[in-house]
């Protein structure tokens, strides 16, 4: 174990997704899998014990099921990180999730690489906004089927901040938003760290959701960024 080892809880009822997923970081020599879970209940008990640095986490567990869990995880230990991991047709549990505190979310049958490249990301505490699905994930339930207030007052921020959150919503980075709005990188970093504190958002997904139901993005106004490449 190497002193930048990324610390991982698997939490999946299904002991073959996370033998696969255990022995494919085994052989990681960054990542380590110090736990595994089989309930929400069980990976919300293993975090409080050992701290991790990222939380693997299924949606669909008996009893306590993974929203509930992050929440849980979220709350009680804020450095431990969790990424989701989903099928595609869970649309709206995915979306609670993320409002729940989670920094992103994977597909089971997304490549292995992708996988550790996607905790490695979380664990320095990056939000996975990429592949593009997240935010077209989070524009279809808000079209389909969230509640999403119309233009509501965001009356803590700038109208600069405005126009940094609606481009942090299309999906925009802070190279990209620098540019933009004919800013340096620095600005614009501190733009997002700004809305990050005012807002009370954990980690840009939040941010992104927050864009979308406040009316700064609307439906089909978000950019697909290259696969695996993170919202920063």
């Amino acid at each position: 174990m190497t002193a930048t080892t990324v610390r991982v809880v698997l939490a999946d009822d299904q002991e073959l997704v996370r033998a696969g997923l255990r022995m494919v970081i085994g052989a990681t020599p960054d990542i380590e899998v110090v736990g595994e879970a089989g309930t929400g209940a069980q990976a919300v008990r293993l975090v409080r014990e050992l701290r991790p640095d990222v939380v693997v986490m299924d949606l669909r567990m008996p009893g306590m099921d993974g929203v509930e869990a992050t929440q849980m995880i979220t709350a009680d230990v804020p450095a431990t990180r969790v990424v989701v991991l989903t099928t595609y047709d869970e649309d709206a549990n995915i979306y609670a999730a993320l409002r729940a505190g989670a920094g992103g979310f994977l597909v089971k049958d997304m490549a292995l690489d992708d996988i550790l490249t996607a905790v490695r990301v979380i664990a320095r505490g990056d939000a996975l906004l990429a592949p593009g699905i997240t935010r077209r994930l989070i524009a279809d339930f808000v079209a389909y089927g969230g509640t999403r207030p119309e233009h509501a007052e965001l009356p803590r921020i700038t109208a600069r901040e405005r126009q940094v959150l609606a481009l942090v919503g299309r999906g925009l980075s802070n190279a990209e938003l620098a540019e933009h709005l004919h800013i340096s990188p620095g600005t614009a970093k501190a733009h997002v760290a700004s809305l990050l504190t005012k807002l009370g958002a954990r980690d840009r997904v939040q941010l992104v959701i927050l864009a979308y139901e406040s009316g700064l993005v609307a439906v089909g106004e978000q950019r697909t960024g290259p696969p695996g490449a993170p919202g920063r």
